[in-house]
């Protein structure tokens, strides 16, 4: 479980966002430049509100009341980037294992799974220039899931993916959150992926949460299909 009741003044407007969520998939759902990104940041711990509470499951990550604003590194929250954010000079493998803190017979076991269930068991040797956009989404989910986190954070993760492989791994995305059962938290602005990966969809507007998409969506960026999706 995951809860978050936050506000932040931004340079365009204030941020100002509420929502829980139980073991499930929820979209963080707007235009480019609403907030999302911001949102991930500060549950990750990148990036302090001005105020509000952040809580999973008993612990506090950030408090206003009490001060409290944990280290990203206590949190166990992993962050998959937009870009994936994969080290060109390391090889596959050793582009999963970084950051693990502990390497035994449990984290192998942890590894074989996940590498046979992303289907990238081919891949290991593999140098990063020399995989295509479906793979290395693959591995820097792989990686995420590496460190076991509680709360797992995917900033728009099949953006850059041709239309095959965005459908594939949406069914990949939902079958590893019923098997981790942990929070993900998803940031799009692609109707289809919210509606595809979504149990809980949170409309964002220049920073303030919203019952539905505002008409002004409908008009200029994505046509009527949102109101089908959504409404």
């Amino acid at each position: 479980m995951l809860t978050v009741d936050i506000k932040k003044k931004l340079s365009n407007f204030n941020l100002n966002i509420s929502f829980t969520i139980p073991n499930k998939t929820l979209v963080l759902f707007g235009p480019s430049g609403c907030g999302k990104t911001t949102i991930l940041r500060c549950i990750a711990g990148l990036l302090k509100p001005d105020e509000g509470t952040i809580v999973s499951n008993e612990t506090i990550f950030y408090s206003s009341k009490t001060a409290t604003d944990l280290p990203a590194r206590t949190r166990n929250v992993s962050y998959m980037f937009q870009d994936f954010a994969l080290f060109p000079h390391m090889n596959v493998k050793h582009n999963i294992w970084y950051g693990v803190k502990t390497h035994n017979q449990q984290a192998n076991e942890l590894y074989e799974k996940l590498i046979i269930l992303l289907k990238i068991e081919h891949l290991p040797h593999r140098t990063i220039k020399d995989l295509s956009g479906g793979e290395k989404q693959r591995i820097a989910m792989v990686r995420a899931l590496m460190a076991e986190p509680k709360i797992l954070l995917l900033d728009e993760p099949l953006s850059a993916l041709d239309s095959q492989s965005r459908y594939e791994l949406q069914d990949e995305l939902k079958h590893l959150q019923t098997i981790w059962n942990i929070p993900f938290i998803l940031v799009t602005h692609s109707p289809e992926e919210a509606q595809a990966l979504g149990d809980k969809v949170v409309f964002i507007d220049q920073g303030q949460q919203v019952a539905e998409p505002p008409p002004s969506w409908n008009i200029n960026i994505y046509g009527k299909k949102i109101r089908r999706f959504f409404l």
